[in-house]
């Protein structure tokens, strides 16, 4: 997969979740942030990013140059999916379906936030066995780095889409 330059792209970025650890040291407890983003041009290019620091709004900032980095581009076909996909990651797992206009992003948590920042607008999804962001997230980029297009498809099978013939 080539990587994708973020300089030309007009990114937006959203914040999912933000975990505080604590350190139980000598004086008591030292705490710190663990903050996950996503980052979407809103036409099929999305990355995400996880960012550790003292302070959140560091954490945040780490995450979302974290996500540029590991920026990824997947097939949209009017607004939604080209095919069923399902994708997995540690224990979660993400099945993504394709959905009629209209329908809207019915999907949950992190994989909603995801799916709007790509760009994606009808999706029918549903989060299967974990729902830890961290997994949830993981497991809907890998599914998203599966698809393929129609046509690259019909490329790789040596196929010729044929013209419709006309009833005489």
């Amino acid at each position: 997969m080539e990587k994708i330059n973020p300089e030309g792209l007009n990114l937006r970025d959203k914040v999912i979740y933000i975990n505080r650890v604590a350190k139980v040291v000598k004086g008591g407890r030292r705490f710190s942030f663990s903050a996950l983003v996503v980052v979407g041009d809103g036409d099929g290019t999305v990355g995400i990013g996880k960012g550790k620091a003292s302070e959140v709004p560091e954490a945040i900032r780490k995450a979302i140059e974290h996500a540029k980095k590991s920026l990824i581009r997947f097939p949209l076909k009017d607004g939604t999916i080209p095919h069923r996909v399902i994708g997995k990651f540690g224990s979660g797992t993400v099945v993504i379906n394709p959905a009629m206009k209209g329908t809207g992003i019915i999907a949950g948590g992190a994989v909603r936030a995801l799916l709007e920042v790509a760009g994606v607008q009808n999706v029918v999804a549903k989060s299967i066995r974990s729902h830890n962001p961290f997994n949830s997230v993981k497991a809907t980029l890998n599914g998203l780095t599966s698809l393929k297009d129609h046509d690259a498809v019909m490329k790789i099978r040596g196929k010729v889409e044929e013209e419709p013939q006309e009833a005489t």
